[in-house]
Parts: structure tokens; sequence; C-alpha cells
């Protein structure tokens, strides 16, 4: 590592780094949360207003860094409970929490002060009273504490450097956020349908049943996922002879049907003589090592089990051809799960802070107290490369239930385990905003609830709110079904109208997830995004932004039925088929910002459908009678965009007394668009 790698100083105009007083550079590890060493430019501005107090105490490090009154506290990546962080202590540490229930059963469960999940961001977005924002990002994949009661306070136990991005406005700070960190790469477009899970779908004939009734039903749907009993004895990278002979024909089958198939991989390898993958496993040197050199292993799914050590390049090289081997039988995206890392027993165990991780190239060798946080990353980062191996002419997909701070590089995510609770309902989107404030814009939440089974009225609204976000899933453990029409047909009703709403709006959202790839801004923001410096907006949580043209307004609360502040100006409803717009509950009320215009495609019942028909611009125009608005468009796989082949079209429309005239006003690629000239509905 070059001493500079870690040398404080000015990074970039409104970053700067700082280190403890007294700590070598050169002996910091380097950052895995940047997508590049970062080498100063020289010292900080005289002007530099935001500096961390550093402080070393008996076996931890500090640093501090005052908020100012009337600032408002964001991000800490994936925590329960509301928006707006101020007064909350979180432990950057990922982990699988766990309750015990009535009945003395433990349950995975979190709740809004619960400090640690199963993500880690050292992260705080902090917005002051006039509008203008920093960011603070502790450089450490150590444990960490963020006390935000009084101020910012960082601990943690190892010298760690802070970065501060200071700008006008939170928009900024994330752009550079997403600058230092990376953002993430443009998802195929199928990613972008609804989803249906179930821990599990078992035999495969039970899937083709699924994915038959999405069809019969006429119900818009995209992926099937399929959980771990697919695997022969939850052995990873294996078949249940059984129940899944055939895993080709299973996805030739989905395939046939408009569908994707997505499928699940655990690290966990059982420790099994004879079973290849544990034997190359050991060959490889692949696997984690205690203190004395010895293989560790933990209480899994599939028994006892040995962890890949991912620090290593040549155990993230033998993962990637793993999977590239798995894929092919037309998997279509790839789920890691279990990768804080998490045994299942005990519950709520974790691997010893003292094993060994080997790491090499760049990494260094350490302990797992210093890689733990980042296990998740790596994992997704060795599958999502052996995705583009095993098929590099097709953007890889992959979901997984931990990360990092830059984690977005390589993965979507969800909320985890959550529980058929309305908290947990209410909390989807405050987890969803904080996470998207922390660099992670695709997330969303298992649908209703993971554990547990929601009542008809909980699984209506909470699909009705799920379409609005952006990764849009059901999935449930071993409950009861969770389908749609699993609660009668109103409540299937109230579904196939969320998913046609979500459907018709699939150009706007892609457009978003360019913007989102080209910038880091979240997809889904939280309503002070459209004015900062308005503190009314600075608690809100309930109501969002998709983007910053249309507001998003579930229709109650089991929480508050305080009413929900509006963004100053004017914002008009509007329907997407035929619902309406006043008064849609249990679907959201929708609304468009004047002098917006937003691309919508047809109701269907797939992505492909939906990019195959028109499109209509809606515009809600202003007091001049003018609306403007951007459509992206590209073949929606592959890389072709990267190279020139897109097309973002930014147009204008004018209202007159008798005509809406649109005009192209700026063309970015050199894709043929299939829409020369789009119909223009005002609101």
């Amino acid at each position: 590592m070059r001493a500079s790698d870690q040398e404080p100083g000015w990074l970039a105009p409104g970053i700067a780094r700082f280190t403890p007083e007294g700590v070598d550079p050169t002996a910091l590890p380097r950052s895995l949360a940047l997508e590049r060493p970062w080498p100063a430019r020289g010292p900080a501005p005289a002007t530099w207003s935001i500096a961390p107090t550093f402080a070393q105490g008996s076996g931890f490090w500090q640093a501090t860094i005052e908020a100012g009154d009337g600032t408002s506290l964001y991000g800490t990546g994936e925590v329960a409970g509301p928006l707006l962080r101020n007064g909350f202590v979180t432990e950057v540490w990922a982990k699988q929490p766990f309750r015990i229930d009535e009945d003395g059963t433990p349950v995975p469960n979190y709740d809004e002060r619960s400090p640690s999940l199963y993500q880690a961001h050292p992260w705080v977005l902090a917005v002051r009273s006039d509008g203008s924002a920093f960011g603070v990002l502790a450089d450490t994949t150590y444990r960490l504490g963020i006390d935000l009661r009084a101020g910012i306070e960082l601990r943690s136990e190892a010298p760690f450097p802070v970065l501060v991005i200071d700008a006008e406005s939170p928009q900024t700070v994330l752009r550079r956020l997403g600058e230092l960190c990376g953002t993430m790469p443009l998802p195929p477009r199928w990613t972008l349908g609804y989803h249906q899970c179930r821990f599990s779908y078992y035999p495969d004939a039970r899937v083709r049943e699924i994915a038959d009734s999405f069809r019969a039903r006429r119900i818009p749907c995209d992926g099937i996922w399929i959980d771990i009993h697919y695997m022969d004895g939850y052995k990873v990278f294996t078949f249940d002879p059984e129940g899944f002979p055939d895993p080709s024909a299973t996805n030739d089958y989905l395939h046939r049907r408009g569908f994707r198939s997505i499928w699940i991989l655990d690290p966990a390898v059982k420790a099994e003589d004879g079973y290849s993958v544990y034997e190359e496993g050991v060959s490889g040197g692949h696997f984690l090592l205690d203190a004395e050199g010895v293989e560790h292993r933990e209480w899994t799914w599939p028994g006892e089990a040995a962890f890949p050590d991912f620090t290593r390049p040549e155990t993230r090289r033998w993962w990637c051809e793993l999977t590239a081997e798995f894929l092919r039988h037309g998997m279509d995206g790839i789920w890691v799960d279990l990768n804080e890392p998490s045994p299942i027993l005990p519950h709520g165990a974790e691997l010893p802070d003292s094993l060994q991780h080997l790491g090499g190239d760049e990494i260094a060798p350490g302990t797992h107290a210093q890689y733990h946080n980042v296990y998740g990353m790596l994992m997704s980062k060795a599958t999502y490369d052996g995705m583009i191996q095993s098929r590099p002419d097709r953007r890889p997909f992959v979901l997984t239930r931990s990360s990092y701070l830059g984690g977005q590089r390589y993965a979507a995510t969800w909320t985890g385990d959550n529980v058929a609770r309305w908290e947990h309902l209410e909390w989807s989107v405050p987890m969803v905003l904080n996470l998207g404030l922390s660099g992670q814009p695709n997330s969303g939440p298992d649908i209703g609830g993971f554990a547990g089974t929601p009542t008809p009225e909980l699984f209506a609204h909470w699909i009705a709110i799920g379409a609005f976000l952006p990764f849009c899933r059901t999935h449930n453990a071993l409950h009861g079904d969770q389908e749609p029409w699993s609660f009668g047909a109103e409540v299937e009703e109230i579904a196939r109208t969320a998913l046609l709403r979500r459907y018709r709006l699939l150009p706007y959202l892609y457009t978003l997830f360019d913007e989102s790839a080209r910038t880091g801004l979240p997809v889904a923001r939280p309503l002070f995004f459209a004015d900062p410096s308005d503190l009314r907006l600075r608690t809100e949580d309930r109501a969002f932004l998709r983007g910053a043209d249309v507001r998003v307004e579930p229709p109650g609360s089991k929480r508050s039925d305080t009413p929900l502040p509006s963004p100053k100006g004017i914002w008009r409803p509007f329907s997407l088929v035929g619902e309406d717009p006043a008064d849609a509950s249990p679907h959201p009320r929708l609304s468009l910002r004047a002098g917006a215009m937003i691309p919508l495609g047809p109701a269907a019942e797939t992505v492909d459908e939906v990019f195959r028909g028109e499109i209509t611009l809606l515009a809600s125009f202003d007091d001049d009678g003018r609306a403007m608005g951007s459509l992206y468009e590209d073949a929606g796989d592959g890389f072709g965009y990267r190279e020139g082949d897109y097309r973002l079209t930014t147009y204008e429309a004018r209202k007159t007394e008798d005509q809406i005239e649109l005009t192209v006003v700026h063309v970015e690629g050199c894709r043929r668009t299939r829409h020369p000239h789009p119909k223009v509905v005002a609101l």
C-alpha cells in the first residue's frame, strides 16, 4: 500500500480525510469501502470547518464531530425504526438478530432498538437546518459504535481514518459518496418486476404450479425464487435428486412462461468426505482457520460446516468457478444468504473474532474481528464475478443479506427476516430510505413478513406499498401460503392492482435506476429531498419520493393518524389503472410535481411486455404551461449501454389553450428509440 492511500488531507472538492494524531497512515488497513484508492492532494483547506476530534482510551479509539443545533442525522445503513436517527445508538456489526418467542422458540427478529442488523454501513448523513449537508465515513471494517445522542461519536477497537464530505445539499453529498464508494451497476431490466419467493417451494412441480397460477390469474410477476430445499441435504452447489432432479428443465419451464429464476447459495460448506466442494476447499486451503491453524467449523443447515475465506483471491476465484458451473443450469440470478456469516445453531451464534483470514493481493492478513463486516460483501463480489465469467454478455443479478458500505457495487439487498406485524410494515419505508441514504439504492422488504402469517388486511397494505419500493419481493417461511391469491379474492384484486401500478411506472423506474447508477442518488428518497430546508419534512418516513417528481403517500398508519406533511409547491394526484387518485386505500396515493413529466408503459404481466408496448408521457404542467422529464432506453440486458447503445431523451412539453407541443431538448447515446413521438397526457 502506498503511503498516500490513507494519508490525511484534501481528496477532492468537498471531501477531506482525517487520521488520529500519532498514527502512521501506512499502518492503516486498505479501505474496502472505497472503490479505488484516493490519495490526498494536499492538506485540507484552511477554511474547512468540519473535522473530527480524536481520542484514545483503554481498548478503544474514538472520533467525535459536532453536529450543530437543528441538524438532522440519517444513514447508518440497515436500521429498524424511524428515518431520523438523532438519539439512536447503532453498532456497525453484521448480525442475524434473534428474539425468544412466547413458547421459548428463538425467532429471527428485530425492533427499533436493535443496535445491529445484517449489514454494516459506517456512515452518517447530516442535514443542517439551512438544508446544506455533510457526510461522515468511519473507514474501518472493525466493529464500530455510532452514537447519535449528542452529535456524532464513533468508537472502535482499532484506529481509523474519518472521511468528511461537505456540500450544499444532501443530494450532492450522496453523489460524492458514490464517487468514493462506487455506485450500483445498472441491473438487468427484468429485476425491476415483482418477485415471488418462499422458504421453500418444493418440489420442482410446486415451482411450476406457482408460475402457472400467476399466468392463469393474470397477476404481474417476473421472478420465481428457489430457496435451500432444492439442495441435496442443504449442501451448497448440489441438487436434491428427488425434488429437483433436473434444474435445467425447471429453468426452461419458467423461461418459456416469461419468468426468470433466482436460486439461493449459502457460504457454509458441509464438512463431509466425498463431497467434492468440501474436498476442493480443503485441498485449496479455502476455509477459515482458528488461531492454531485448524479448520474452523460451525453448525449450519447441512450440519457441521466450514466457511470460505473470501479475503483470499484464490478462494474468490474458486467460488467464482463454482458459481459459473452452477449457472450452467440456466439460473438468471443468485441469492446469497446467511453471509454475515451466521451459523444457525446455537441461535445467534457468531464466528469467533480470533479466526484467521489469510488475505492476499491488497487485502492484508487479519482476524475475523477485522473482516467479519465485509464477509458478505466479499462473497457477493465472488458471486458477481462468477456470473460475469459464466456469461459475460449478461448483467449479473445478486441479492445479498449481508453487505458493507460499497457493497452496492456487486449486489442488491433486502431488509432481512422481518415479521408479519404492522410495525415491520411501517419500518419497511424508513429502512429502505436509510439504506438509500447509505449508498445502497436497490432494496426492499420481505412483503407480508418472513416470519409469522399476515392477516389479509396486513398483506394487502404491505404489497400496496411494497409495489413502490425499488426491490419488490414477497417472501415467507413455512407458516402458510403467501401468494397474492392466498388471502381471498378481494386481496388478490388489491395485489393485482398494486402490481399493475408498479408495472405501468416501470419506464420511469428504469430511468431512475439509470440515474442512480450514474450518480449514486437513491431511487426511493425521503420527502425532505423535495426541500432540504423545510424542517417539517425532516421526520416524515411514511410518505416518500420516487426520484424527484413522484410522491408516494400511504393511506393510513397504525402508528399515527397525524396528517402527512406535503412539500411546498403543487403536487397533482394521478391514477394509473383507474383507481381513485383521492382515495385508493389500501393503495398509496400518488402525486406528480408541477413542472414534471414521467414516462409510463402499458399495464402488463411481465417487464418485457411493458417495454415492448407504447410509452405515454404523463405531464403536470407548471404555471407557465411547461413540463420536463426524461426516458432512458437500452436493450434491458448486456453491457452495450457502456459503449453508447442507449438513449436518454429529455423532453419538454408546452401547453397552450388548444394543444400540447412536445420537444426533444437533449439526447444522450446512439440507440434508436422505439418511441419517437410519445403521446403526452396532461393532469
